[in-house]
């Protein structure tokens, strides 16, 4: 499968340091909506956990700064399915600023079921769904963990 563009957004002058580019803690803010875009997309977002009360929780998170962002800039997200199981959903993000590669981010999700209050199988139809959306290869920089030093 490939990948989606499913989110854009403007840079919001908060968002910036005082050296007046994107502060590390903002890149997650575009990330985040982009990945409520792609749950959107798969049918497993706000409305379906206003029906289920499934959700997807955040495990674990890998936030890579690649490029500078300075304002004034669009940022555009690029999304991929990286993997997913019974109960968790692999996703990796790529930002974009104009043709300029910025970030990249992945993130593990966990299909819980607030209701039950457990971790929970995703339902056959959407596992399917987002197995048929892996993209291949995966990119060079997923999996990536941070190397001790010393």
């Amino acid at each position: 499968m490939s990948t989606f563009r499913l989110h854009e957004e403007p840079l919001q002058a908060e968002w910036l340091d005082a050296y007046g580019h994107l502060n590390e803690a903002y890149y997650l803010v575009p990330f985040s909506n982009a990945t409520w875009k792609l749950q959107d997309h798969f049918g497993i977002g706000a409305a379906y956990f206003d029906k289920t009360g499934c959700a997807l929780y955040t495990l674990e998170t890998h936030l890579r700064y690649v490029g500078e962002v300075r304002a004034p800039a669009t940022l555009s997200i690029e999304s991929a399915i990286l993997g997913v199981d019974a109960k968790r959903l692999h996703v990796g993000h790529t930002m974009w600023s104009g043709t300029r590669e910025c970030a990249t981010f992945e993130c593990m999700l966990l299909h819980y079921d607030t209701r039950a209050e457990g971790s929970a199988a995703f339902p056959e139809d959407t596992l399917q769904n987002l197995r048929d959306a892996i993209v291949k290869p995966t990119p060079e920089w997923a999996g990536r963990a941070l190397r001790r030093l010393g």
